[in-house]
């Protein structure tokens, strides 16, 4: 409400109205935004790509959390951020739900590696590889969803400490042979669902052009647009936008909110 306020104040507005509630919504979820910042049009581009390797993924890997919005304005210490809301509090999580998390992840990767080749795969991608990595080993080592390692617990590092063991004594003691074996499988899971976040794309790649482009021309797009683009037609305008104006007044840093982030999880490029 606060933030909503503080933009209405900033367009000279009587009263807010939802327009500045988004505006608010979009800062408390995925940072406030920095047009102040310069980029090139080489990495504009780039990351209109990455952010749309994450959307498109994201929307067709089965139960994960519904695309948002998707935005290549820098938030943040972020290039781009796509943003993830979930229809229903989640207190437990499927595999499949967890496989499709990592698989999105490294869609911005992925279509980084489709465009760019290669070699021109930019750093871009350390936060999505650093989570997805953090997530597989905790499949393997904590939840006991991978098949070759069963239901076993490898890993107590996070564990609090009780009577009857000191601080300094090791939680527990693992073979080489053992950590080898979870070192393969987080291997297995990354690589698997790499491969599928490139075929995803590689099937998609007219509709990753075209969330592109959209996103070169309008930096901002939501849910609307996104159901135009999987549907292989042009996006209209967001209602929000126009030539001219494209989004917020700039953010003059007064107030910044100390709430913690709210919805589902977002990629940032």
């Amino acid at each position: 409400m606060n933030e909503a306020a503080l933009f209405a104040a900033r367009g000279g507005l009587r009263l807010v109205g939802m327009n500045q509630f988004e505006l608010a919504k979009d800062k408390i979820m995925m940072g406030a935004e920095r047009r102040s910042m310069v980029m090139s049009e080489s990495e504009k581009r780039n990351t209109a790509f990455h952010e749309a390797g994450h959307a498109i993924v994201g929307r067709l890997m089965p139960e994960h959390d519904p695309v948002y919005k998707v935005s290549i304005i820098p938030r943040g210490r972020a290039l781009g951020v796509t943003m993830f809301l979930p229809e229903e509090d989640r207190y437990s999580h499927s595999r499949r739900h967890i496989i499709s998390q990592i698989t999105s992840l490294f869609g911005g990767r992925v279509a980084e590696e489709m465009t760019l080749g290669k070699d021109g795969i930019t750093t871009g991608a350390s936060n999505d590889i650093q989570r997805a990595t953090e997530v597989a080993r905790n499949m393997v080592t904590k939840w006991g969803l991978s098949e070759a390692m069963g239901p076993l617990l490898y890993d107590e590092g996070g564990e609090e400490v009780f009577l009857g063991r000191s601080a300094g004594q090791p939680a527990k003691v693992m073979s080489d042979e053992t950590a080898l074996a979870i070192d393969r499988e987080v291997r297995s899971i990354i690589d698997e669902c790499y491969a599928q976040a490139h075929q995803l794309l590689e099937d998609n790649r007219d509709r990753l052009d075209l969330m592109a482009d959209a996103l070169m021309q309008y930096e901002t797009i939501d849910a609307a647009q996104i159901d135009e683009i999987m549907a292989g037609k042009m996006p209209s305008p967001p209602s929000d936008w126009s030539g001219d104006d494209r989004g917020a007044p700039p953010d003059t840093g007064e107030a910044e909110s100390t709430a913690s982030p709210i919805g589902g999880p977002a990629t940032e490029h």
